[in-house]
């Protein structure tokens, strides 16, 4: 409707132009009236002047419109009041528009901090980088899980892991793979997904990462409580009546052996007997032992929750080992900061817990002059308790620290292998975490971490 009234607009005024000028011939030619020529030539004149006028305002303004959007301006409105009607609907229509694209691009700006937001607050770390390995984005999570408050270029990953960077720039579109990192002296397992996309003709990858540590930790526990489930179940069905006949048949041969004592060759092959059962009995009842110990990984009570002070705790424990302490030559260093830190946990379960980490580090340090066991507690950078539990001593093999944790898994000649299982469980049940970082003839540290 603008247009179509501008171009009637245009259309009248050279309509009414060629009048002019057919009056002027026509009075020139036939009537010679001067008066009335200069008077129509002074009329077309002014027309074509505002022919030209109607043309530039509107080129004008057509202009400022233009600029308002190529800049993003949406302060600019256009009004008509000094100008005439004529530009009354056009400079309507432009406002319109103005209106109708600053709408939309605050609708696209709300959408953009919507996505914004939820980018930042997804628990998956999520890194664009573009070809360079310029970062273009990384979320919250992704700063939470690798520690690092900015990360402004992919490279900067290696200071995690030398071998992280190649191992994201390897992996195609679409691929994924699990990596191992240690961050924060803790062991995390990142499941890590990668995608390729191309934006403003720019080559970007976006990788996803995922911290799946504890889930795995999850079903290898529960793999292994249905493991030893069924063992002890078997075993002690079958050792049980094995053991319990040992005992009686032991009992009937030694009777047979008193009242054989006049035949000296026969008392010796009852003795031999008697010496063969009792072994058996023996190895029995140290086999149900054995078995009874492993089956204390599926009967954790479930944590009573108490607030524990942890200076009373550190005490306590302090106690229970003064005397091998003294004998070993240990100096027990404990800090906790801040003084009055307190947990909510089992204080049962969680006091095992530091005593199966005390007593390793006692045998580590032992027969070691400056002999040291630290027992430090104190909050991370997220406000959330950590204990660590540290010794001078021998310190783990590089090749078995993955395995310390696993349930039979021993390095001691009188070792059950549960202690560590065992300590890693109660955590688990108190939604916490427990691990290690040792060097051979450096020492080790255990990290309790709670939730």
């Amino acid at each position: 409707m603008v247009f179509k009234n501008f171009r009637l607009q245009i259309i009248l005024r050279l309509f009414f132009l060629g009048i002019i000028l057919f009056a002027c011939f026509y009075v020139w030619f036939s009537l010679n009236f001067k008066g009335v020529i200069l008077l129509l030539a002074v009329i077309f004149i002014w027309q074509v002047y505002t022919l030209l006028r109607l043309i530039d305002t509107t080129n004008y303004e057509l202009a400022r419109f233009f600029q308002a959007i190529k800049y993003s301006d949406f302060t600019r409105s256009f009004s008509a009041k000094m100008k005439g009607k004529s530009y009354t609907e056009l400079y309507k229509a432009l406002n319109d528009v103005m209106d109708h694209i600053e709408r939309s691009r605050a609708e696209k700006e709300e959408q953009y901090r919507y996505l914004q937001t939820i980018v930042q607050h997804i628990g998956i770390g999520l890194i664009v980088f573009d070809g360079s390995g310029n970062v273009d984005l990384v979320n919250n999570a992704a700063r939470r899980i690798l520690n690092m408050s900015t990360i402004r270029n992919i490279n900067k990953l290696e200071i995690i892991d030398p071998s992280l960077v190649k191992r994201i720039t390897r992996l195609k579109h679409g691929e994924r793979d699990i990596i191992k990192l240690r961050i924060n002296d803790e062991l995390q397992q990142m499941m890590i997904f990668v995608t390729d996309f191309i934006m403003h003709r720019q080559n970007y990858r976006l990788i996803s990462f995922q911290n799946i540590h504890s889930e795995l930790e999850e079903k290898e526990l529960d793999a292994w409580q249905k493991l030893i489930r069924v063992l002890t179940h078997e075993i002690m069905n079958s050792i049980t009546p094995i053991s319990s006949l040992a005992s009686t048949a032991n009992t009937m041969l030694t009777g047979h052996v008193k009242q054989l004592s006049n035949n000296r060759q026969s008392d010796e092959v009852f003795q031999d007997i008697s010496n063969a059962v009792e072994t058996i009995e023996k190895r029995s009842k140290g086999l149900l032992h054995f078995v009874e110990n492993y089956r204390k990984l599926t009967k954790i009570p479930k944590p009573d929750y108490q607030i524990i002070s942890v200076q009373e705790l550190f005490g306590r424990i302090e106690i229970l080992f003064n005397t091998q302490l003294t004998d070993n030559t240990v100096s027990f260093i404990k800090k906790i900061e801040p003084a009055n830190l307190e947990l909510t946990a089992d204080p049962d379960l969680l006091e095992q817990v530091l005593i199966n980490l005390v007593k390793n580090a006692i045998e580590a340090v032992q027969n070691m002059s400056g002999a040291e066991i630290h027992l430090n507690a104190g909050l991370d950078n997220y406000g959330k308790p950590v204990i660590r539990v540290s010794d001078n001593g021998v310190g783990i093999r590089k090749d078995i620290l993955d395995n310390i944790f696993i349930p039979f898994f021993t390095t001691k000649s009188n070792g059950s292998g549960i202690g560590l299982s065992l300590s890693r469980q109660i955590m688990r049940l108190h939604g916490g975490t427990i691990s290690v970082k040792s060097e051979e003839a450096s020492g080790t540290d255990f990290f309790l971490r709670f939730k």
